[in-house]
C-alpha cells in the first residue's frame, strides 16, 4: 500500500493539485470529480453530462461549483436560457488537459497492478519525432507480436521538448531522441544507425543534378529548416555560417508539410533522409557532403519501474542492438 501512496503522491505533485496523505481529507478534489468535469467538457452541457453519468443535474452542478470554490477560479461559463452550451474558461482548459493526463495515469496504474503475473499484456508508449529509426522499434514490436499478441504499441509524435516533457510526466515509456540525453535524469541506448541529413528539392532544379550537396551550394538558396531546438546549431556548424546569414524562407515541425512547400517551389528543405517517399514524384533527396549524421537514442527515465510489457520490449531492443542490427538489414 505504501508504494501506491508514493505513486499517487507523485502524480498529484507533478500537476500541482495537492498531495495525498493517506485519507480522503488529503485530497483537495476527488478523481471522480475530475471525471465529472471532463464529461461536462466533452458534452458541453451539464444536463447531457448528468444524463451520461447517471446522476441528477443539481448533484452535478453542486460538484462543479464545489470544484470552482476549492480552486478559487471559474472553470465553466454556463449557457443562458437561449443557449445551454457550456464553454471552458482559460483555467478550465488548463484543468481539462491536466485532468486527462491524471486519469490516464491512474488507469494505467490500475491496469499494471491488476494484470496477471502469468501473461505479458499491456501498452508500450513511445514518443518520437520523424525518423526512419522508428523502423527498428517497429521490427522489434513485430518480433514480439507472435509470442505476446496482447502487447499494444502507441507512437506519440512530437519534437524533443515534447518527448522529454512526456517522459518526465510518466505519460510515455520511452523517447526516441537525436541529441544526447541528460545523464542525471535519463538512461538510454544508442541506436546502431543515425539519420542522415540532406536536402529535399524538386527534380527540375539544377542542384538535383548533383549526387550530394556541399555547404556553399546552399548559401544563396531559399531554405526551409526544422525549428526544433538543437538542429539550428548542428546545421550552422555544417554550413560554416550562422543561420541568420542564410536565406531561410520558412521553418517546419513536420517534414511532410515542408515537402509540400518544396513541391510548390518555395525553397529547399533541410531534413533527414527516408522520411519522404520521392520515387515517381517531382521531388528528390540529396545527402550532405561531407556527411552529417544525427545519432539516435532510445531514452527512459532513471529509476524507471517498467510494466512487464515495456520491460520485455526494452529487453528485445537491447538484444537487437547487441546483435549488431543496423540500417536496412534490421529486418
Amino acid at each position: 500500500m505504501a508504494n501506491t501512496y508514493i505513486r499517487y503522491n507523485s502524480i498529484i505533485d507533478t500537476y500541482g493539485i495537492g498531495r495525498y496523505t493517506g485519507s480522503e481529507e488529503g485530497w483537495p478534489m476527488e478523481l471522480r470529480t475530475l471525471h465529472y468535469f471532463l464529461t461536462v467538457a466533452r458534452e458541453q452541457s451539464i444536463s447531457a453530462a448528468a444524463e451520461s453519468l447517471h446522476i441528477s443535474q443539481p448533484a452535478l452542478s453542486t460538484q462543479l461549483k464545489g470544484m470552482e470554490e476549492e480552486l478559487g477560479k471559474q472553470l465553466l461559463i454556463r449557457g443562458t436560457k437561449g443557449s445551454r452550451k457550456v464553454v471552458l474558461t482559460e483555467e478550465g482548459m488548463i484543468l481539462r488537459r491536466r485532468a486527462e493526463e491524471i486519469l490516464s495515469l491512474v488507469q494505467k496504474a490500475e491496469e499494471e497492478i491488476t494484470r496477471s503475473d502469468e501473461t505479458i499484456v499491456g501498452d508500450v508508449v513511445i514518443g518520437a519525432g520523424e525518423t526512419d529509426s522508428v523502423r527498428l522499434l517497429a521490427q522489434v514490436a513485430k518480433g514480439l507480436q507472435k509470442q505476446y499478441p496482447d502487447i499494444h504499441y502507441h507512437i506519440s509524435s512530437g519534437n524533443a521538448e515534447y518527448v522529454l516533457e512526456y517522459l518526465d510526466k510518466g505519460l510515455i515509456d520511452f523517447g526516441l531522441l537525436f541529441r544526447e540525453p541528460d545523464p542525471k535524469k535519463y538512461e538510454w541506448l544508442t541506436l546502431p544507425a543515425g539519420d542522415v541529413w540532406g536536402v529535399l528539392m524538386r527534380r527540375d532544379v539544377p542542384l538535383a543534378q548533383k549526387a550530394a550537396v556541399r555547404p556553399e551550394d546552399l548559401w544563396e538558396l531559399p531554405l526551409i529548416i526544422s525549428h526544433q531546438k538543437g538542429d539550428d546549431h548542428r546545421l550552422a556548424q555544417w554550413m560554416g555560417r550562422e543561420l541568420s546569414e542564410l536565406n531561410v524562407v520558412a521553418t517546419y515541425n513536420l517534414v511532410f508539410n515542408a515537402s509540400l512547400l518544396v513541391d510548390e517551389g518555395l525553397g529547399y528543405a533541410l531534413c533527414f533522409d527516408k522520411l519522404i517517399h520521392t520515387e515517381g514524384t517531382g521531388l528528390c533527396f540529396r545527402p550532405f557532403s561531407p556527411v552529417l549524421e544525427a545519432p539516435g537514442y532510445i531514452v527512459w527515465k532513471k529509476y524507471q519501474i517498467f510494466t512487464k510489457a515495456a520491460g520485455r520490449f526494452l529487453q528485445s531492443v537491447q538484444e537487437r542492438i547487441s546483435d549488431g542490427a543496423h540500417g536496412p538489414s534490421w529486418a
